[in-house]
């Protein structure tokens, strides 16, 4: 059954914003620049994907928001959202249970010890692992680790005393990258599910180009590096897509030759 697409996010809101940003590591002639003068702004509500050769820049763009890292030059503005980033990989404590491992997030946020447990049940169940919760990270498939840290990300997020309408910023670095074809479609799946019903903010890195046109509401590309706005592809397709459509196959194969126009240009 396929549903009509969801109304794009406003684009008069911002939930997050750069301007101008720039990032280099290093000093002097040993320096390296990441990103040259980047400017966007992600709507509250909305699915964007960041698509790019390896090393231009998309895991530096994401720490910047998660302010793990600082610009060289220009702003990142998250107008004081919740913002949490998944990794790569799970990275989860291997002597920690699963609710143990999401009860330590929780901590983190400041719930209160007596408020946990449920907290991390109800988590678990969102992600469907209601029935995992005492299982070590070594008894779970490689999807369902990165189930738990779907979780983890949510739980960093969540705090019953702020103001509803506050806006929620998940940031998400090549999460799916590692899994199999179709372990991957079922959390494609499962990540539209959680954007939908909690309407959060969603950055997501990959390489992928099909995946990024299969989840987006808009696929943003960047040069080699350093790395530069190339284009910003709007992704007007109804929900919910399948990665093999012909619909999601034609876009990708547009961004794909984009992309490979750049990468040739740089030589990369």
């Amino acid at each position: 059954m396929t549903q009509a697409a969801t109304a794009a996010p406003s684009r008069t809101a911002t939930a997050v914003r750069l301007a101008g940003v720039s990032k280099a590591f290093g000093t002097g002639s040993s320096s390296l620049l990441a990103l040259d003068q980047v400017s966007l702004d992600f709507a509250p509500g909305e699915f964007t994907c960041l698509l790019g050769a390896s090393g231009c820049g998309k895991s530096t763009l994401l720490n910047l928001v998660a302010a793990l890292d600082r610009p060289s030059a220009g702003t990142v503005d998250t107008g004081g959202a919740r913002v949490a980033l998944m990794f790569q990989e799970p990275a989860l404590f291997p002597w920690l249970t699963v609710t143990g491992n999401l009860e330590l997030a929780l901590k983190m946020r400041g719930v209160p010890r007596r408020d946990r447990r449920a907290r991390a049940a109800a988590l678990l169940d969102s992600v469907h692992l209601g029935g995992f919760a005492k299982k070590r990270p070594h008894q779970l498939s490689g999807g369902m680790r990165q189930r738990v840290a779907l979780a983890r990300a949510l739980a960093l997020t969540e705090d019953e005393r702020d103001e509803e309408g506050k806006s929620t910023v998940l940031l998400m670095d090549e999460p799916f990258g590692a899994l199999d074809a179709m372990t991957r479609d079922l959390l494609h799946d499962e990540i539209e599910r959680i954007w939908r019903t909690r309407n959060l903010t969603v950055l997501f890195v990959t390489h992928n180009v099909r995946e990024a046109v299969r989840l987006g509401d808009r696929v943003v590309l960047l040069s080699s590096r350093p790395g530069r706005v190339v284009q910003d592809f709007p992704v007007p397709m109804e929900r919910p897509r399948r990665i093999d459509s012909p619909e999601v196959s034609a876009l990708a194969a547009t961004i794909t030759d984009r992309l490979r126009e750049e990468v040739g240009r740089h030589g990369a």
